[in-house]
């Protein structure tokens, strides 16, 4: 009954406002026609029209009524700088204060009710640090000031934290408005408009976001930095953490615009891409794919013939691949660049210092205005019983278990079905190892649309992949016929006993050892950090795996970028990262790449879609090169050509793709690529024959019964 009251007593008041027209009262033309006869009041009442004013003020905040911007400026008109600053400070702070009470009586309890779980989240946070960031939006007005008040209200802020933070924070705010309203009052003349003084005063109004984002900057970072002495003068602009691509970018970056940079790494220059992830396996799926060839030549007229797998070649030609890349990640390399390359695991002992310590037990300590964290990830392992003793291999510690073995082994067990999981089935399949796949998921790939899951599945099978999904693998062991995975299925426990053990359930950042827990930098799947890639320290920033959220080589390097010129000139100017546009590709055969929605995203997320497809067994390419199983699937707005999605199953996949990553990320439709020539006879034309796909579906059938008129007039 009594929040029915008070919403009542609310809406009345609202209704009234607008019913009587009292809004014209809160105008610059009614603040400047009754500005004499209101300054003739004052003077004769001065303790009546303050508190008057005063009270209105309130009432006017408390309701979230429009005007008090105008009463801000009246203040100033009226009462002066300093007395209407005193004035409209206090008035607002208690006006805010009664809306943000108001707000928690009438619906807190219906939010928590509702979203419980993210609003107990919403108020850890606000335990830790609403005061300050109440404050950060007080100071910058990005919201109205009555938002804040109505939001913050169904959070556990402390009232009087409310009311102290809101005075403290609106002040400056309220100076600048007051004193526009100073100046408004003396104009008298078109003449008075051009003055000094209030063309002053309104640039002060235009820039005063810019200034009071700067002042949050500068009371962030007292806080954050409070405890730690910032040194006089630095060795390096930058440091970077880690030699993977997202540090070798970072570092290149730093470099091309002659900053001193200097670039630790613990281990190997390249990071995983070259020497574990994407340089062997797509080496390795090329051996792969040649086994493939040359059992089914016979479709071109060639004699296919079971091929004779040397093994031991197989690895050099992946360990061939890899080392003639090393020069292209090579200290040697960067140091031409203008990289500072230093060997050695890296430390963050302050906000500004690094500790190198070197393989021959000595220790370095470097100082740097920023500091970028690009330190990777690493294969995740569960923690099944016995794995430890399993001898289970990674994509890490794969190749080097391959070269030593020098042959394929007999029985091959992948634990995962995601991307690398699938792709090293395939690879291993084909060059002759009995593989068993299993995934706990009820599918491969379960990000992927069904159709494209269902074909995935039936090329690997058809590659002699015996996929075991909805199997959830719980322990490793060993019996009679030697070692096995044990994992629960839709008929019970299995057994599934192998030579080699390959864990590819996916990757997690490399987190510790960094000195990220003594510094309190937050870490949870992966450094925490803010849209500019900062941590809490804004010159320590994160770039690449350690990052998120997308886990490619390419994303990485995209990362870098903004970690490397936000570091070196953040203070001047700050770029958020953009993650709109993120391709991806799977490398089994056929490919599988994406940029974009899919449809079980389009689905998930209530995307009203329309879908357009184009299958390859029609492209004169792909039917020459007998290479036509898969499709490119197009997502759109109906009725319109702009790109939401793309989806490219079939030869060379990732490689098409790229034509829809460039339209989308430069906002064009596919009636630009359907004007666009492709050269015949390619796989590339797929794309275009896609956008003339949707055209078609998309023609304007009136126009074109007109046409068929009009043609038909024209032969008479």
């Amino acid at each position: 009954m009594k929040r029915l009251a008070l919403i009542g007593a609310v809406v009345a008041a609202i209704i009234a406002f607008f019913v009587f027209d009292l809004n014209q009262y809160l105008s610059l033309d009614a603040l400047k026609q009754g500005q004499d006869r209101f300054q003739v009041l004052y003077e004769d009442n001065p303790g009546l029209v303050l508190g008057s004013f005063f009270g209105i003020y309130v009432l006017v905040t408390a309701l979230s009524l429009p005007g008090a911007a105008i009463m801000t400026l009246a203040a100033g008109a009226l009462f002066g700088l300093v007395v209407g600053t005193i004035l409209v400070s206090f008035a607002s702070s208690i006006g805010a204060t009664l809306a943000f009470l108001a707000s928690r009586f009438l619906f807190r309890g219906a939010v928590k009710d509702k979203f419980g779980e993210r609003l107990k989240k919403i108020d850890d946070g606000v335990e830790r640090e609403g005061g300050f960031y109440l404050f950060a939006m007080r100071l910058v007005p990005a919201f109205p000031f009555f938002v804040i008040n109505l939001v913050m209200g169904l959070t556990s802020l402390k009232t009087w934290t409310f009311y102290w933070v809101s005075q403290i924070g609106m002040l400056a705010g309220t100076i600048v408005y007051v004193n526009a309203g100073t100046q408004l009052a003396d104009v008298q003349s078109v003449g008075d408009v051009l003055s000094v003084e209030l063309i002053g005063s309104f640039v002060l109004l235009g820039i005063f976001p810019l200034i009071a984002n700067k002042i949050v900057q500068l009371v962030k970072a007292r806080k954050v930095y409070s405890g730690y002495s910032k040194p006089d003068s630095f060795d390096r602009n930058l440091i970077v953490i880690g030699a993977g691509a997202a540090g070798l970018v970072s570092s290149y970056i730093a470099a091309t615009v002659k900053a001193k940079v200097t670039l630790v790494e613990a281990h190997k220059m390249g990071g995983d891409c070259l020497n574990y992830g994407c340089v062997p396996s797509k080496a390795l799926i090329r051996a792969a794919k040649a086994a493939k060839e040359a059992r089914t030549s016979d479709r071109f007229g060639i004699k296919a013939a079971e091929p004779e797998i040397d093994f031991e070649k197989v690895m050099a030609h992946v360990n061939g691949a890899v080392t003639a890349i090393e020069p292209h990640d090579s200290v040697e390399r960067y140091t031409d660049l203008g990289v500072d390359v230093r060997l050695g695991y890296a430390k963050i002992v302050d906000p500004w210092t690094v500790e190198i310590s070197k393989d021959d037990g000595s220790t370095e300590r470097l100082t740097a205005r920023s500091i970028v964290i690009a330190a990777g990830a690493e294969p995740f392992v569960p923690p099944l019983e016995g794995i430890e003793d399993s001898g289970y291999l990674t994509s890490d510690s794969l190749w080097e278990r391959m070269t030593e073995r020098g042959k394929v082994p007999e029985r091959l067990v992948v634990m995962g079905g995601g991307p690398i999981g699938a792709e090293l089935s395939q690879s291993f399949a084909r060059l002759g190892a009995k593989v068993t796949l299993v995934e706990m998921a009820d599918t491969i790939l379960n990000r992927e649309d069904e159709e494209v899951v269902e074909l995935a599945a039936a090329s690997l099978v058809a590659d002699g992949v015996d996929l075991k999904t909805g199997h959830k693998a719980v322990a490793c062991g060993e019996d009679s016929d030697g070692r096995y995975l044990e994992a629960k299925g839709p008929d019970g426990t299995v057994k599934f006993h192998y030579d080699e053990l390959l864990v590819a359930v996916g990757r997690k950042a490399r987190l510790s050892g960094y000195g990220l827990e003594d510094l309190g930098i937050q870490t949870e799947r992966t450094i925490v950090a803010d849209e500019y890639l900062q941590t809490r320290f804004p010159n320590i920033l994160v770039a690449g795996d350690v990052v998120g959220p997308y886990q490619f080589t390419h994303t990485a390097s995209h990362t870098a970028w903004y970690a490397a010129v936000n570091g070196l000139f953040g203070t001047f100017k700050r770029f958020k990262v953009d993650y709109s546009v993120i391709p991806a590709g799977t490398f089994i055969d056929p490919e599988v790449a994406r940029v974009g929605l899919n449809e079980k995203e389009a689905r998930d997320n209530g995307t009203d879609y329309e879908v357009t497809r184009y299958d390859l067994d029609d492209l004169d390419r792909a039917i020459a090169d007998g290479e036509t199983t898969g499709f490119v699937k197009v997502l759109t707005p109906p009725g319109k050509d702009r790109i939401l999605g793309a989806t490219i199953v079939g030869n060379h996949a990732a490689d098409l793709l790229a034509e829809f990553v460039l339209a989308m990320k430069q906002g064009l439709g596919l009636n630009k690529i359907l004007g666009t020539i492709h050269t015949y006879p390619t796989m590339s034309e797929a794309t275009k024959f896609a956008a003339g796909e949707w055209k078609k579906a998309n023609k304007p059938d009136k126009a074109l019964q007109f046409l068929e008129k009009f043609h038909a007039w024209r032969r008479g």
